[in-house]
């Protein structure tokens, strides 16, 4: 089992900036990537970026390009995601995610509780 603690949402004007943290905790040696996701009000849970265990590679959403830049910690047990010129757009639950690998068979996703951004003016 792998917990997921998320942090750092709040209320933010168009064009400022916010910092997300997850923590993780429990079976993290079997992380394979984490990241977030978002999901606005009546919409689908969409993909936002993420990042491998391994070898640090970054993967983000055509809409957040440029504006976000997710990172990990050391221990790989720890992610971040740094948002700037953020829109209205943005505003959404955000939740952390972890891709957990067991076997060759058998792998699980985690979620975080999720931490409301929301950018308005």
């Amino acid at each position: 089992q792998v917990q997921l603690v998320e942090s750092g949402g709040g209320l933010v004007q168009p064009g400022g900036s916010l910092r997300l943290s997850c923590a993780a905790s429990g079976g993290t040696s079997n992380i394979a990537a984490m990241g977030w996701f978002r999901q606005a009000p009546g919409k689908e849970r969409e993909f936002v970026a993420s990042i491998t265990s391994t070898d640090g590679r970054t993967t983000y959403a055509d809409s957040v390009k440029g504006r976000f830049a997710i990172s990990r910690g050391d221990a790989k047990n720890a992610v971040w995601l740094q948002m700037n010129s953020l829109k209205p757009e943005d505003t959404a639950i955000y939740y952390c995610n972890a891709s957990v690998i067991y076997s060759d068979i058998l792998s699980e996703d985690y979620w975080g509780q999720g931490t409301q951004v929301t950018v308005s003016s």
